[in-house]
């Protein structure tokens, strides 16, 4: 059975590899300035126009990149999530992790007037604090002695959380100088503001520590995913297990949000999507589930770029259209 599930794993794996790089080529093609198919891999060589050039190295590579990895790191964090709150609803963004991050980048870019690219180290590290603390807020009040998390619990409380974050938002929205507002607005509508190098880089970091880690901690997530009677009858702390994922899980979605905006589902909808495809071992469905998080917010950042010949469309509203049906059929399903 074991020897089955690694062929699935394998046959997927690939399927959805070659899925995602032919959205990354398109989401290249694609979009007001337009770099044909067969010119992507001349101009990658060097052989491209001034124009092909510019429009593949300081635009849409860099957008693709920070989008895909982006994308990795909010799937990866819904599935932790999932895993160690047992609850097949948690997500980044549901539960407020998102919003935690927001507030803290909203009031930095407050204080800074505004020069991001020169920040774009610190972002992340800005919205992994104020992410961590709503999140533990999150955690200490869906929490009950002797029975644990309480997934129905930690639901209603993160969206309240969210829904007063918000409240914040707009708050400082009120609050900011109107060119200023324009910023927290797209952050709030999930439109892909940290589209250059330096964000990219900013975000490598945290992806290059944080997934290998929680490929190693595959097994102990598997048995997070049981009762907590079961896991402590096999020797294992799970406070301190629970709370070590939680702060990387909570470090990827916060460093992604920072350079993406508030964008939720994505870390819903992947690990469901994998676990459908492989199986719910994690061993099996996390390595899937980085592609097709990468392949979403891909897609549908492209797909906001060219419905609207005239118009933007950000990347989290088209994720919500597919998203928050999505969520209603899972909460339909689970309680």
């Amino acid at each position: 059975m074991f020897k089955e599930g690694r062929k699935k794993q394998r046959r997927w794996f690939f399927t959805w590899l070659v899925v995602t790089l032919f959205i990354f080529v398109l989401g290249i093609s694609l979009g007001p300035a337009s770099v044909s198919f067969d010119r992507i891999l001349p101009t990658l060589l060097g052989d491209g126009s001034f124009k092909e050039s510019f429009v593949l190295f300081s635009v849409r590579l860099p957008r693709m990149l920070v989008l895909a990895a982006a994308g990795m790191a909010l799937a990866l964090a819904g599935a932790v999530l999932q895993g160690v709150t047992r609850n097949d609803l948690a997500d980044p963004g549901i539960i407020g992790i998102n919003a935690g991050a927001g507030v803290g980048i909203t009031v930095f870019y407050l204080l800074v007037n505004g020069d991001l690219p020169h920040f774009a180290y610190i972002l992340p590290v800005v919205g992994f604090c104020s992410a961590l603390f709503t999140a533990f807020c999150i955690y200490f009040f869906s929490y009950q002695r002797n029975k644990g998390v309480q997934p129905v619990q930690l639901i209603l409380i993160g969206v309240g959380v969210a829904s007063a974050l918000s409240g914040v938002m707009m708050v400082l929205i009120s609050s900011a100088e109107r060119s200023d507002v324009q910023f927290i607005a797209q952050w709030l509508a999930g439109s892909v503001w940290g589209t250059d190098w330096p964000f990219f880089w900013a975000l490598v970091p945290w992806l290059v520590v944080g997934i290998p880690y929680i490929f190693y901690k595959s097994n102990v997530l598997n048995v997070l995913a049981m009762t907590e009677q079961t896991a402590v009858g096999l020797g294992m702390n799970i406070g301190r297990e629970r709370l070590r994922l939680l702060i990387v899980a909570v470090a990827l979605a916060a460093a992604a949000v920072s350079v993406t905006g508030g964008i939720a589902f994505i870390g819903l909808m992947a690990p469901h999507i994998a676990k459908q495809l492989v199986g719910p071992r994690y061993q099996f469905f996390l390595p899937l589930t980085l592609f097709i998080g990468a392949s979403l917010l891909m897609l549908s950042d492209t797909i906001g770029r060219v419905a609207i010949p005239t118009a933007t469309v950000p990347a989290g509203i088209i994720v919500a259209f597919i998203g928050a049906p999505y969520f209603l059929y899972l909460l339909r399903k689970n309680v």
